[in-house]
């Protein structure tokens, strides 16, 4: 399936030919007609579907209000959303963004001021792993250390050291006097919905403490209820000391943090860190109607139960369809199918029947229903799979 070239905007996206107009719950409508289940989520971000009334009323009664004024001033919805962020996650502060990508530099800036301001200024490095996918800036693009992305940007911002996924005596080996802090995924999107393992992630936070290290999660992608709970690293038994969210923050609209401990942003005092539209009232407003949804008594139970209802069938599938997918990976709404056929095959019979996914690497289609997606939702996503894979088998054999 070609890519859709537009002349006025820059080809760096393998867009497909559809343009949307409307979005509702788990589906999307396009200009043509054509009603499209989405199990893409904007890739993690409407994890409430699509014009949540929750939130589409506090965007429009925003809206009408004040969308902006600048951090010059006291903004009261940022103030509430940090305090409720805080008081359910392990963090004491934190700093508004308005994407992953800038939570991800402004966790790097704090976890070196740290180093610094505790008599450490040599300690700079920060350890990443193989497959992770950290975002486009430059920092951020070094932190992912994806030689595709990398080449023809002039030379990788320095100070950042790869290492395989789930292998502690070799993140133990790479630690020396210049080492500040492990980043990590709990869950890797991009690389292909890989988990860290409980034990994995434990042992790295036993690291940190050990050598005066600072553990960074990044759950722009597996946080805020992708798992079935608001954050993954919940379900592990481990706290990070600082942790980059955005994506499902705001449900489409651009909004990211990075969350710390006291301890650990000990550095990031007066005029060390800045942004000109993070957390202005338009955008906290919203984010603030996410966890009103979020946090609603019953909420996470219901989309565990809906995770408990599809992920056996999901299991099933791959039983039943061995030539063409191998594997079901991640947990909770954050799964991949591993394929046998081309992953780029599975997407495009996925899309030519109306289903909207997106691939990762390792030959991976993501699996990202919206957290409210209902039961028929689950059912009609796993027939159109279900589909999909008889007729890429069918090709196989042809």
């Amino acid at each position: 399936m070609e890519a859709v070239v537009i002349p006025a905007v820059m080809p760096t996206y393998d867009r497909k030919d559809v343009a949307f107009e409307r979005g509702e719950g788990s589906y999307l409508y396009a200009a043509d007609g054509r009603r499209f289940l989405d199990y893409t989520s904007g890739i993690a971000v409407n994890n409430l579907g699509h014009c949540h009334p929750t939130v589409v009323k506090a965007l429009q009664e925003q809206a009408a209000r004040l969308w902006h004024t600048s951090n010059l001033y006291r903004i009261a919805h940022g103030e509430r959303l940090a305090q409720r962020l805080v008081e359910n996650s392990f963090a004491d502060t934190m700093f508004f963004s308005n994407s992953g990508a800038e939570a991800i530099e402004g966790g790097i800036k704090l976890v070196r001021k740290y180093q610094y301001v505790n008599g450490r200024p040599q300690r700079y490095k920060i350890i990443c792993f193989d497959q992770a996918f950290h975002g486009r800036t430059g920092a951020a693009l070094a932190a992912t250390g994806n030689e595709k992305y990398l080449q023809g940007f002039g030379p990788r911002a320095p100070g950042f050291v790869h290492v395989p996924l789930n292998n502690t005596n070799v993140v133990r080996d790479a630690i020396d006097d210049e080492t500040a802090a492990i980043l990590v995924e709990p869950i890797q999107g991009e690389g292909g919905v890989r988990p860290g393992s409980g034990e994995f992630l434990r042992a790295l936070r036993q690291i940190c403490d050990e050598f005066g290290l600072l553990l960074f999660f990044d759950e722009i992608q597996c946080g805020f209820g992708r798992t079935g709970k608001l954050w993954a690293y919940e379900w592990f038994d481990v706290k990070p000391d600082v942790m980059a969210v955005a994506k499902g923050i705001g449900n489409g609209f651009p909004l990211g943090a990075f969350m710390a401990t006291e301890k650990a942003a000990a550095g990031m005092v007066f005029g060390t860190h800045g942004s000109t539209y993070g957390g202005n009232p338009l955008g906290t407003a919203v984010g603030n109607a996410v966890l009103d949804v979020m946090l609603a008594p019953g909420f996470f139970a219901g989309v565990r139960e809906r995770i408990g209802y599809f992920r056996p069938k999901l299991e099933a599938l791959v039983a039943r369809h061995p030539k063409v997918l191998a594997e079901v990976r991640g947990t909770g709404f954050i799964t991949g199918l591993r394929c046998v056929v081309p992953s780029a095959d599975m997407v495009n019979a996925l899309f030519e029947r109306q289903m909207l996914t997106v691939g990762a690497g390792d030959n991976v289609v993501r699996i990202y229903p919206s957290l409210v997606a209902t039961r028929e939702d689950l059912d009609h996503g796993l027939a159109i799979i279900d589909d999909a894979c008889r007729a890429l088998a069918g090709a196989a054999n042809g």
